[in-house]
C-alpha cells in the first residue's frame, strides 16, 4: 500500500458492493423460502453459505492486499459478483442458485477486505468506515422500499446486488496498483502486532455478529408470522430502521474520538441487546417497530468503532481484514443459527439467548478497547505515551523520532515556548528547565517566524 493514502470515496464504493449482501439478507432468505419451496432452516442455510464464501476470501487476501495492490482483488471480486449474483437471479433450481451464491459471496469478500485494508491505511480509518456504513445503509433502505412492491420472486434482491457491483466498477480506476518491489519489501514485513488483543477482538466480533444476524436473517418472518404484518409494512419498517442507522452513523461521525472507543462499544451492545429481546417478542407493528429501529440505529454506530478499532491494531490492515472475515463467519452462522432457534425455542426464547450472548461479548471487546487505544482517531495526532501503534504511526508518516517517547518510558513533560525570531531558539532552550538553568530542560521548543 502507498504510505500516501488515496482517497477514500472508492474504498467506500467497494465497500457498499462488498456489504450489500449481508444488508439484504433478510429478504433473501424470506424469498428462497417462499419462492423456491425451501424451508426456514434451508433457506437460512443459503444464507450462510453465501457469507460463508465471503468470510473464505477474507482469510485467503489478509495480508496479501498489498502484494497486488488494491486495485486488481477489487475487481476480481465485483466480476465474481456481478456473475454470481447475476446467475443466481437467472437460475430456477436450487442447487445453481446455491452454486451462484458461493461464487458472489467470495466476490463480496474479496471486495470487502479490499475496503477494510484500504480503510486501515487512512489517517480517520473510522470516518472512513462510518462513511461506507452510511453508503451501504442508504443503498439497502432504498431496496428495501422498492423490492416489495416489484415482485420478482428470488431473482430481484440477487439482481440488485449484482448491479450495485456492476456500478461501482468505475470506482476501481482510483485504487492503488501493486507497490513497488522494494518498497513493499520494507513496508510489509514484520510480525502481526497485539496479536492476543486481535485474537481476542476477533473471536469477540464473530459472535457479537452471529448474535446479529441470527436476528437479522429472521426478521421478515418474525414481522409477518408473529406480529402479523404484510411484507409491504415489514419494508417499510426496515426502510425506517436502515434510516435511523443512517443517522446513527452520522452521530458516530461527529462523536468521533470524543468519549473514545470503549464508551461507544461496551454501552452500545448493553443497547443492541435490549433491543434485541424487544424485537424477537413483538407481536404487534409498534412493539416490531421498534425493537428494529432501535436496533438498527445503535448496531452501525459499534460496528463502526469495532471496525476502527480493528484497523487502528496494524496500519497494514491486516487486523482489520481477518477481523472482518471473523465478524463474516459469524454473519454467516447466523441466519442457520436464528432458524434453529427459532423453530425449536421460538421467537421470543431465541431472543432472550441471543442477546444474552450479545451481553457476554460486551465485556472482552470493551476490554480491548480499553487495553489498546491503537491509533488515535483524531487525524494527525500521536498518543503523549508512547508504545508500538504510536511509533509505527510515527515512522509510516515519516515523524520526528523524538516526538514519540521509547518503549516503557514515562511521559514526559512537554512545554511549548512561542518566539519571535529563531536566534533566540539557542536561550529559549537553556532556559527552559524548571530551575531557569542550562541542561535541566526536559522541554521541546518550537518556533514561529511572522
Amino acid at each position: 500500500m502507498s504510505s500516501r493514502p488515496r482517497a477514500a470515496w472508492p474504498l467506500v464504493a467497494v465497500f457498499t458492493a462488498g456489504y450489500l449482501a449481508s444488508y439484504l439478507l433478510p429478504t433473501i432468505v424470506g424469498r428462497l423460502s417462499v419462492h423456491l419451496g425451501l424451508s426456514p432452516a434451508q433457506a437460512g442455510l443459503v444464507g450462510s453459505a453465501l457469507l460463508l464464501s465471503s468470510a473464505s476470501a477474507g482469510f485467503t487476501l489478509a495480508g496479501r492486499v498489498e502484494r497486488y495492490g488494491s486495485r486488481t482483488p477489487a475487481r476480481a471480486g465485483l466480476v465474481l459478483a456481478v456473475v454470481g449474483y447475476g446467475c443466481a437471479a437467472l437460475a430456477g433450481s436450487v442447487p445453481l442458485v446455491v452454486l451462484a451464491v458461493v461464487v458472489g459471496g467470495f466476490g463480496s469478500g474479496a471486495a470487502t477486505a479490499v475496503a477494510a485494508a484500504g480503510i486501515a491505511a487512512q489517517r480517520d480509518p473510522h470516518r472512513t468506515s462510518s462513511l461506507g456504513l452510511l453508503t451501504v445503509s442508504a443503498t439497502a433502505g432504498a431496496l428495501y422500499l422498492t423490492i416489495p412492491h416489484l415482485g420478482g420472486g428470488h431473482r430481484l434482491p440477487f439482481a440488485a446486488i449484482a448491479l450495485v457491483a456492476l456500478l461501482v466498477w468505475p470506482a476501481t480506476a482510483r485504487l492503488n496498483g501493486p507497490t513497488a518491489t522494494e518498497e513493499s519489501t520494507s513496508q510489509i514485513t514484520g510480525r502481526l502486532p497485539h496479536r492476543r488483543s486481535g485474537l481476542v477482538l476477533a473471536g469477540g466480533m464473530l459472535v457479537w455478529s452471529m448474535a446479529q444476524n441470527a436476528l437479522w436473517g429472521v426478521s421478515s418472518r418474525i414481522g409477518v408470522v408473529q406480529a402479523g404484518l404484510t411484507e409491504v409494512t415489514v419494508g417499510a419498517v426496515f426502510a425506517a430502521a436502515l434510516g435511523a442507522g443512517l443517522l446513527g452513523v452520522m452521530g458516530a461521525g461527529v462523536l468521533g474520538a470524543r468519549l473514545g472507543r470503549a464508551v461507544p462499544i461496551g454501552l452500545g451492545t448493553v443497547v443492541i441487546a435490549g433491543s434485541i429481546v424487544v424485537s424477537s417478542s413483538a407481536r404487534d407493528l409498534g412493539s416490531f417497530a421498534t425493537g428494529e429501529i432501535l436496533w438498527n440505529t445503535v448496531y452501525p454506530v459499534v460496528l463502526s468503532y469495532l471496525i476502527g478499532l480493528a484497523a487502528s491494531l496494524d496500519v497494514r490492515g491486516r487486523w482489520a481484514v481477518l477481523a472482518g472475515s471473523a465478524s463474516s463467519v459469524g454473519v454467516a452462522c447466523g441466519p442457520l443459527l436464528g432458524s434453529v432457534l427459532s423453530e425449536e425455542a421460538g421467537y421470543p426464547a431465541m431472543g432472550l439467548i441471543l442477546g444474552a450472548a450479545t451481553l457476554l461479548v460486551a465485556a472482552p471487546v470493551t476490554a480491548v478497547a480499553l487495553h489498546t487505544g491503537g491509533r488515535p482517531l483524531v487525524p494527525g495526532s500521536v498518543r503523549r505515551r508512547g508504545g508500538a501503534p504510536a511509533a509505527l504511526l510515527a515512522a509510516t508518516t515519516g515523524s520526528l523520532s523524538g516526538a514519540v517517547p521509547k518503549l516503557g518510558s514515562p511521559e514526559q513533560a512537554v512545554t511549548e515556548l512561542r518566539v519571535r525570531r529563531r536566534r533566540l531558539v539557542r536561550s529559549a532552550i537553556r532556559t527552559a528547565g524548571p530551575d531557569g538553568g542550562p541542561g535541566q530542560s526536559n522541554a521541546y521548543a518550537s518556533t514561529s517566524d511572522r
